[in-house]
C-alpha cells in the first residue's frame, strides 16, 4: 500500500511517542514526552499505510526565517519505501506556509537529507539552535550530528 501522510492527531500521541522512544533508546534522536508531543501536536505529522502510524516528523520554529525537521522516525518495518522522503517533504511545506525560508536537520544520516537539497553547514552557523535547544541536550558537549540545512523557495 502507499503510504499517506497528515497531520498529526490527539489519539496518534501514544504512537508518535513509541516511535521516538525506540529511537532515542539507542541514541538516533532525542526522545519527546507525551506531554510534550500533545503541547506541539500542530507541528507533528505522520504517515499511516492501512490506518497504522508507521512515522512521525515534526517542525520546529526558531525564527521568523528559520525552521527544523526533528523528530524524524519511520517504523524500521517500513525502511525504504519512501516514507521519510514525504514526511520532510510535507513538514518543508509547513516551513513555507509559515513564511520560513531556511530549514534545519540535525542527522546521523546525512546521505538522506542530501537527496532532498540539503547541504552541510557548520554548527556554528545555526546559533537559533545550538543556544535555543542544544545547549539542554545531554549530548551538548559532544554532538556527534551532522547539521544540514535547505534554502527554502518562498511562493
Amino acid at each position: 500500500m502507499t503510504p499517506s501522510i497528515r497531520a498529526a492527531k490527539v489519539e496518534d500521541i501514544p504512537m508518535i511517542g513509541q516511535l521516538l522512544h525506540e529511537y532515542a533508546s539507542d541514541g538516533r534522536l532525542l526522545g519527546r514526552s507525551e506531554s510534550e508531543i500533545k503541547s506541539r501536536l500542530e507541528d507533528f505529522v505522520v504517515s499511516e499505510i492501512n490506518g497504522r502510524i508507521c512515522g512521525c516528523g515534526s517542525l520546529e520554529i526558531f525564527t521568523t526565517e528559520l525552521g527544523e525537521v526533528r523528530s524524524l522516525a519511520v517504523d524500521p518495518e517500513n525502511h525504504d519505501k519512501g516514507i521519510g522522503r514525504l514526511m520532510v517533504n510535507q513538514i518543508e511545506s509547513m516551513a513555507l506556509s509559515r513564511g520560513l525560508s531556511r530549514i534545519i536537520a540535525l542527522t546521523y544520516v546525512p546521505g538522506f537529507f542530501s537527496k532532498l537539497g540539503y547541504r552541510i553547514v557548520s554548527m556554528e552557523s545555526l546559533p537559533e539552535k545550538v543556544f535555543g535547544v542544544c545547549v539542554s541536550c545531554p549530548k551538548f558537549d559532544r554532538c556527534d550530528e551532522i547539521a544540514m540545512q535547505k534554502e527554502l523557495a518562498l511562493l
